[in-house]
């Protein structure tokens, strides 16, 4: 794949009506599978959010973008976290981000789910993730954003990361049953790899992409940089550049390089422009610290 013959970092582009928030995405079969959150403005104002995807073999052309989730505010499924391989199906976790009443952001009935598939398209009704265990819904509290990973030292240990205090975190042996096991410091939007045989934790603050590392899930070391790419010079991501999703293709004789795709908006901030004008981009790298983008 020649990654400098790429005319620009977009991949899916927003505008006043239509936003492309919260890239995840899935490689199989040299395909690849784009799931995000997509944003509508309807002729009346109000804004609804859809869990939503397209794919594409080489990043420049892309399927019709399908809508996986219903047109309902006190819903919105949106926000995917990842997709993993497990016991022979795949599973897609995202939120809800519920807004029935006019508001801005999620309110507290924002939740976490999962949704099955065997062809990566076609999806099962949400099954909602009890990931601080057998207590009921209501008391649970606001939760969103969350991303799967098998334990690095013990597969059959998955751990939920969630936006909640932090990054709280849970973990289960049969994505059922969950036990809470604490929380840290960080932004939103996780993204969380193994690699040197450390857990390394992409998260969004107020701006750029930042990174953690720990061997442990308890013990963080937090980067002093963060990742903004040519943020400075793109108008269309200098509001926010956020939600970094890393894919790590580094082993894959026709891609060779790891993946980052994240949402940008501009030229306004989000706080004015929430739900209008984000756009999915992308950069590369060898060594996932040092960034590439067209």
């Amino acid at each position: 794949m020649n990654f400098t013959s790429f005319p620009s970092p977009i991949l899916l582009q927003g505008d006043a009506t239509t936003a492309y928030r919260d890239p995840a995405v899935y490689f199989h079969n040299n395909c690849f599978y784009l799931y995000f959150t997509l944003v509508e403005t309807e002729h009346d104002g109000r804004v609804f959010l859809y869990l939503a995807m397209t794919t594409s073999t080489d990043l420049i052309n892309f399927s019709t973008i399908r809508k996986l989730s219903p047109r309902d505010q006190s819903l919105n499924f949106s926000s995917p976290g990842n997709i993993i391989d497990y016991c022979g199906e795949f599973r897609l976790c995202c939120q809800t981000y519920c807004r029935e009443n006019g508001e801005k952001y999620g309110n507290e009935n924002s939740r976490i789910w999962q949704l099955r598939s065997t062809d990566l398209t076609h999806w099962s009704n949400p099954e909602l993730l009890k990931v601080k265990g057998d207590i009921p819904q209501c008391q649970m509290g606001r939760m969103i954003d969350p991303y799967l990973l098998r334990d690095k030292d013990n597969p059959e240990i998955v751990y939920c990361f969630y936006k909640q205090n932090g990054v709280s975190i849970s973990r289960s042996t049969d994505l059922e049953n969950w036990e809470y096991i604490g929380n840290s410091e960080c932004g939103e939007n996780v993204c969380v790899l193994v690699e040197s045989g450390e857990y390394w934790l992409w998260h969004s603050p107020r701006n750029g992409i930042g990174l953690m590392t720990s061997r442990d899930l308890i013990n963080w070391k937090h980067s002093d940089e963060l990742i903004t790419l040519g943020q400075k010079d793109w108008d269309w991501a200098r509001g926010r550049l956020t939600a970094g999703f890393v894919l790590d293709l580094r082993k894959h004789k026709e891609i060779g390089k790891a993946l980052l795709f994240y949402h940008g908006t501009g030229p306004e901030n989000e706080e004015v422009i929430f739900d209008q004008y984000a756009s999915i981009g992308f950069a590369w790298s060898d060594d996932l610290q040092t960034w590439d983008y067209p």
